[in-house]
């Protein structure tokens, strides 16, 4: 199996990717063909698909954020069962990872994720894939060490229609074992940049941002 970097959309591997995307993932997750165009090009994002034999099987994209030192786990795709391909893709995301932070000169402080909820929404079928299903990620994102940041969390549909997309937790992985909690304005100042390119903000993300911005701390506690 082989770890590509996407750069751009004309990249069949980029055509081969979406398709699998919108048959594994709802709707509202899935922004537009032609907008990923710029994002591919910021040098900021790192979005790898895994072939194998020349067919794409699974992908992950997220980003490094040397400011805060920190990253983000856009998503991961895991197409088909029984390849291994979801420690394949977090295997090799770390290693890359863990080199853009030592090109700064830093070690990793932890990586953001938007993780399903199950027992707060309906089954989302995933396209079948049994390695997708929420109970199933959730279980081993907790044993990789993620954890809950303890607050009610919404975020801005990729859509950009304005609409609120719920269901979800923002979890964190602490690469140091002493970080028991992250401050609210931290979180907030993250969740604003990461959000910027969607235009259309719902009234739910920004009082959540503006009631994170008074919070000292957010506890991380188990999924």
């Amino acid at each position: 199996m082989e770890y590509i970097k996407i750069k751009n959309i004309d990249d069949p591997l980029f055509v081969q990717f979406y398709s699998l995307m919108k048959e594994i993932f709802p709707k509202e997750e899935v922004l537009d063909f032609e907008l990923w165009r710029e994002p591919l090009i910021d040098p900021s994002i790192r979005m790898f698909v895994a072939v194998d034999e020349g067919k794409v099987v699974g992908a992950t994209e997220y980003r490094y954020y040397p400011d805060m030192n920190i990253a983000m786990t856009d998503f991961t795709l895991i197409g088909q069962e029984g390849k291994g391909i979801g420690i394949f893709l977090a295997k090799n995301r770390l290693e890359d990872l863990n080199r853009l932070a030592a090109e700064h000169g830093k070690k990793i402080r932890g990586m953001f994720a938007e993780i399903y909820n199950p027992y707060k929404v309906e089954a989302i079928p995933f396209g079948g894939v049994s390695a997708m299903n929420p109970y199933v990620r959730r279980e081993v994102l907790s044993h990789m060490g993620y954890q809950k940041l303890n607050f009610s969390y919404v975020h801005p549909s990729w859509l950009d229609d304005g609409g609120a997309v719920s269901g979800l937790d923002l979890c964190f992985l602490p690469f140091d074992s002493e970080i028991t909690s992250l401050s609210g304005g931290f979180i907030a100042e993250f969740l604003s940049t990461y959000y910027s390119v969607l235009e259309k903000k719902p009234a739910e993300w920004l009082k959540m941002i503006q009631i994170l911005q008074d919070k000292e701390k957010i506890e991380l506690v188990a999924i």
